[in-house]
């Protein structure tokens, strides 16, 4: 895979429950790391006195496969909207920025059902191991499924 300097991303999927239920779960940015990354990070907390219901709040996690500590911030939440917006605040494992946003949408049809998407843009570092980059956005590609997932097992 050719790795652009700028890379935008963007995967949605329908989850199996209702946008009330899937905000309550996924205003949480530590709840997401867990459910997303699994086994893949380990050392998730809130850092500088950050919380769920303070914006902005500053978060962080390790990368299990390289260590990799990865510093972010909840930098928007829209509560009417279901929507909330994620920063990078230090550079990591070859992402030199990153800006991602979550929406969890009514399907007005099915009442019972969502719509869940995940933009993300990522600034990838000159000198950026690529592998370490395809990891990495490998691993994105996954993860609006696995929010899926998560809420199909309830």
């Amino acid at each position: 895979m050719t790795i652009q300097r700028k890379h935008t991303m963007y995967h949605s999927t329908i989850v199996d429950a209702d946008p009330d239920t899937i905000w309550a779960v996924v205003r949480d940015a530590l709840k997401v790391v867990a459910i997303v990354s699994g086994d893949a990070v380990k050392d998730v907390c809130w850092a500088e006195g950050g919380a769920v219901e303070r914006v902005p709040s500053r978060y962080d996690f390790t990368l299990v496969f390289n260590d990799g500590l990865v510093q972010q911030e909840v930098a928007g939440r829209n509560e009417v909207e279901r929507s909330q917006t994620y920063r990078a605040v230090a550079p990591a494992t070859g992402v030199d920025g990153y800006v991602a946003t979550i929406r969890v949408r009514p399907i007005t049809n099915d009442p019972g059902r969502s719509f869940f998407e995940w933009s993300r843009e990522l600034t990838i570092a000159d000198d950026a191991d690529t592998e370490v980059v395809e990891t990495i956005i490998a691993m994105m590609a996954k993860q609006a499924d696995s929010i899926r997932d998560y809420f199909a097992q309830k």
